[in-house]
């Protein structure tokens, strides 16, 4: 039975796509920061033993004792683990490449999908008040990922304009359904967003119409410009709404997260 005294919990959404090169983490930390700025509390959940989102929220490698690894692995306090950005309301469990031997560690482990689910879900997480949690997954169908999904309300995929980019959906799609029938019957497509998008090349268009006619209300109304900005803004270990507030990046950032709010308000009513 549930404790009905425990507050609401955050919503969870993992940030996937198989595909390297989509614009996964930048969509992850940027999406956080327009959250943040919407006055809501974010955690990401660096999942990616890259450790990309880890870098771009400002977090160096010498500065990441406890990360992801030692949560799964180790079933590390939360206190431990979770670390402050620069940025007011927005902190981070930071990964490092030790998590990239976590699928043959856990192998033998019974609950091994559903470490991550667990962990975000343990009573010492009422005391943060997140708003939302934003799983930055790695690029492949791993124990990992399929530890996010488990652990997530929704899947939030990036999709790159660029041709085959909905051939590499089906996959990801297929995971997402068996998810749903072993572990989490309540996961959900929170939506495909397409990046790097450039208006002036046919190409683009073409996908966000394939795209579209395809999937239908699963595509944002937003859509990611291909911005110099945007990639830009990882090197000075920031998000581009830091980086850049003004730019072509930043807005389409801000607009995706109202979108976001904007549903979960719908979906409440």
């Amino acid at each position: 039975m549930s404790d009905l005294s425990r507050p609401a919990g955050p919503k969870i959404i993992a940030v996937a796509n198989q595909k390297g090169g989509v614009g996964k983490t930048t969509t992850a930390i940027n999406l956080a920061a327009a959250l943040v700025e919407l006055r809501l509390r974010v955690l990401v959940v660096d999942l990616d033993p890259q450790g990309n989102a880890s870098t771009g929220l400002g977090i160096e490698n010498d500065e990441r004792s406890f990360t992801t690894y030692e949560l799964l692995v180790d079933d590390a306090p939360l206190e431990e683990v979770i670390q402050e950005t620069e940025i007011e309301g927005l902190s981070i469990i930071a990964a490092t490449v030790d998590l990239s031997s976590a699928d043959i560690e856990l192998i033998s482990n019974e609950k091994r999908s559903f470490l991550l689910h667990d962990a975000l879900r343990q009573t010492a997480m009422d005391a943060y008040r997140w708003d939302y949690i934003l799983i930055d997954c790695p690029p492949s169908l791993n124990l990992l990922t399929v530890n996010a999904m488990v652990a997530a309300h929704s899947v939030l995929v990036p999709l790159q304009s660029e041709f085959f980019a909905l051939e590499g959906l089906s996959q990801l799609m297929l995971t997402i359904r068996e998810v749903r029938q072993t572990a989490n019957p309540d996961l959900r497509i929170e939506g495909v967003v397409l990046t790097m998008f450039d208006r002036r090349n046919n190409l683009s268009q073409q996908v966000e119409q394939d795209a579209r006619d395809n999937l239908g209300d699963l595509v944002f109304e937003t859509v990611i410009p291909r911005n110099v900005r945007v990639s830009e803004a990882p090197s000075f270990a920031l998000p581009v709404l830091s980086y850049d507030p003004a730019s072509q990046g930043a807005r389409a950032y801000r607009s995706l997260a109202r979108e976001v709010v904007d549903k979960h308000k719908q979906a409440a009513a």
